[in-house]
């Protein structure tokens, strides 16, 4: 764990914590299902909220929804391993209209990439594609990150969500196939640049799947 979690931590608990009520464990009791869980339902209560310092209030309601998040989770989290959801291994590519803050956009995608454990490409040039590859579970919360988090601007210079992000694929993978997890980008400038990214990426026939998609 990074020195500034850890000095967040130490804030949050002289704050909220009596003597001998915090604990810190180097792994989390909850699964990595109940965590997504609460994370979405704490991204949700956000956006709910003004835009304004939200920290306060988002911890207030989550010791108010800890036991009932909880159990939502470990709900959620059965019904996920009876189907066998969480194991299956996609390949997803979805298609974006534009990026105008780009620095602002790799470094999200990057960052959840590596808390979603995805393998993700972007492939800049136009069209704009990205490709990921991992949990389908993950696949499903870093798509709905996109469109709930303000990730770019609008052409007025204001922060904005993907909203007019498409999924132009969704297939079953093999996991063998996956790179490690984080975000790659890739610049391309030509449809034969296009194209030799995805074969370098062993995606042939994916490319000729989404072909007619990209044409349209």
């Amino acid at each position: 764990m990074s020195e500034a979690a850890l000095e967040e931590l130490s804030v949050l608990s002289s704050i909220y914590c009596a003597e001998g009520e915090f604990q810190l464990l180097q792994q989390s009791a909850l699964s990595r299902g109940r965590c997504h869980h609460i994370r979405q339902k704490l991204l949700d209560q956000a956006a709910a909220l003004p835009q304004e310092p939200m920290v306060h209030q988002l911890v207030e309601w989550l010791q108010q929804q800890s036991g009932e998040l909880t159990e939502a989770g470990r709900v959620c989290e059965e019904q996920v391993m009876e189907g066998g959801e969480e194991h299956e291994q996609w390949t997803t590519v979805l298609l974006l209209d534009h990026i105008r803050s780009r620095n602002r956009y790799v470094r999200l995608l990057e960052r959840w990439s590596l808390q979603l454990q995805l393998t993700v490409t972007l492939l800049l040039g136009r069209p704009i594609l990205v490709l990921l590859q991992g949990a389908r579970p993950s696949i499903k919360e870093f798509c709905h990150l996109l469109r709930t988090v303000k990730v770019d601007v609008d052409s007025s210079g204001r922060k904005c969500k993907e909203r007019m992000m498409k999924v132009l694929s969704e297939t079953p993978s093999s996991s063998s196939k996956h790179g490690p997890p984080g975000l790659q980008v890739k610049e391309y400038e030509s449809v034969s640049e296009l194209t030799a990214a995805f074969q370098e990426l062993s995606m042939t026939e994916l490319y000729q799947q989404i072909l007619p998609s990209l044409t349209d």
